[in-house]
């Protein structure tokens, strides 16, 4: 499997069976992280962690603290695609990393960046 960006009419492959996307809270200025695989089904959120609390950011039951992060696991199913917006709010976008590197997306306000799961032919369209 690989990961499909979908950006302003173009789409960009990356051959990444993981990913981490990370962000900065517009509002507590919290920055969060969440871990993802690749797989047929669709993406899988693996973990979360945020980096404090605070107003509608309470960590869920069950997450626990470690160096200052509170960590857990998201009970959601796979997901066909994620779309991701900047606010404009926090100077910055989405940061997304995988094992070769990592690139901001959706730097501006209303910038839209979709992912999906690409099909394994090496094909850059989702499915």
């Amino acid at each position: 499997m690989s990961l499909c960006i979908l950006a302003a009419g173009k789409t960009a492959t990356l051959a990444v069976a993981a990913f981490t996307l990370s962000w900065t809270h517009s509002v507590e200025r919290t920055r969060w992280e969440e871990d993802w695989k690749v797989a047929p089904s669709g993406l899988q959120l693996v973990e979360a962690r945020v980096k404090g609390s605070g107003a509608g950011m309470e960590p869920p039951d069950g997450a626990v603290l470690k160096a200052g992060w509170w960590v857990y696991a998201p009970k959601v199913g796979p997901q066909n695609r994620l779309v991701l917006a900047a606010s404009g709010a926090t100077g910055g976008g989405w940061t997304l990393c995988s094992a070769q590197d990592c690139r901001e997306l959706a730097k501006a306000a209303g910038d839209a960046i979709v992912l999906e799961p690409c099909e394994s032919t090496g094909s850059s369209q989702p499915r």
